[in-house]
């Protein structure tokens, strides 16, 4: 609304307030995604921090220092990453050591499918071999610019995982201030609403980060045994991998469909075990969207399929690998934040997965006709 020259309050038209709120948010997320460097981190310390929080409280309240208290949480859970990271990075090297047998396996497997295209489809063997050695140099020949931008983004995870646990001790130590600040911006006559907030949004992503992580326990031991019963190599190595990359809602595991199958039929020599890792991913999949998700995970987070599978794409196209691991939990925050307030609780109802009655919506549309 405007105020004219006669200080009536004229109201805008439609046409003219959705471009305002269209050139809103194009202004948003291009902040967003400018920011990357700097939100991302902040982001990733702050869900840590609201978890961590709970172990520091629970130290405090025994008699322990607040800072120690800090201190010895971050620590304790850098080691703990960086034992798994070694771990993950000891099993990593044996695949480096079977890298040259892998590529001479690519090497026949390649052989078999030109020969294979050109008995069943016609094509000549010169030009099936161009077309796959085309596509094999685009994902496996390194130019000095992709190298550039590889050695980029390991430096800057490196930065991050820096950054990061010093942002962890910097909010834990700081949260009073920072809520006191938050009751302080939206007013004493808000405090109550306030407060349901920020302890709904602690218990969200509290229940959400803890199903997540029972959920990556159980699925990186049904991959394992899965690939310890097919007798495919690194079982262990690309169990956990897999379960790190289901961590991915949706995308994750399409990838791993395809790094499971790949590994079959770079490991076996039987072509069937590509398939029989298929129907072994299926099945966990089956599992962990069946049982795992709804029962562990999904039920701390009431988002519906249709806002997850977005907010994970449009997450990835901002920010990369860590815009999809956070697009659910900073989805659930908002979800959380719509249904406290009356004018957003619509948007709160639509992030959500609860399906109204189809007797209302005929109702309601029965009502519209008349």
């Amino acid at each position: 609304m405007l105020k004219d020259l006669n200080g009536q309050v004229t109201k805008l038209p439609f046409y003219a307030r959705a471009s305002l709120i269209l050139v809103g948010i194009f202004v948003f997320i291009t902040m967003l995604c400018l920011g990357k460097g700097i939100i991302v981190p902040l982001l990733l310390a702050l869900m840590l921090s609201i978890l961590f929080s709970t172990v520091v409280d629970y130290l405090v309240k025994h008699k322990m220092d607040r800072v120690f208290a800090i201190a010895l949480t971050v620590v304790d859970a850098v080691s703990i990453g960086a034992l798994l990271a070694i771990g993950i990075g000891s099993k990593m090297n044996l695949l480096i050591d079977a890298w040259p047998v892998l590529v001479e396996k690519f090497n026949q497997l390649q052989a078999q499918a030109v020969s294979w295209l050109s008995e069943n489809f016609g094509v000549s063997t010169k030009k099936a071999n161009f077309w796959i050695n085309e596509v094999r140099s685009d994902l496996m020949n390194l130019s000095g610019e992709r190298l550039g931008n590889t050695l980029a983004g390991v430096a800057k995870i490196g930065v991050i995982l820096v950054l990061v646990p010093v942002y962890i001790f910097l909010i834990l130590y700081y949260q009073p201030i920072i809520i006191d600040f938050i009751h302080r911006a939206i007013g004493t006559s808000h405090e109550k609403e306030v407060s349901i907030v920020l302890s709904q949004t602690r218990s969200v992503l509290k229940g959400y980060f803890a199903g997540l992580l029972i959920e990556l326990v159980i699925v990186a031991a049904l991959n394992t045994i899965g690939f310890f019963i097919l007798g495919i190599q690194f079982a262990l190595l690309i169990g956990l991998i897999g379960a790190i990359l289901n961590l991915i809602p949706y995308i994750g595991g399409l990838i791993m469909l395809g790094l499971s199958m790949l590994l079959a039929l770079l490991t076996k020599e039987d072509p069937a075990f590509a398939l029989y890792a298929a129907m072994m991913f299926f099945g966990i999949q089956l599992i962990d969207n069946n049982f795992l998700m709804p029962k562990i995970v999904a039920s701390k987070v009431r988002i519906n399929a249709l806002v997850a599978i977005v907010v994970v794409i449009a997450g990835g196209a901002m920010w990369g690998i860590a815009g999809m691991f956070l697009a659910i939990p900073l989805t659930a925050i908002l979800k959380v934040i719509f249904d406290r307030i009356e004018a957003l609780e619509p948007w709160g109802f639509l992030l959500g997965d609860t399906m109204p009655p189809m007797v209302r919506i005929k109702l309601q549309r029965k009502k519209a006709k008349v």
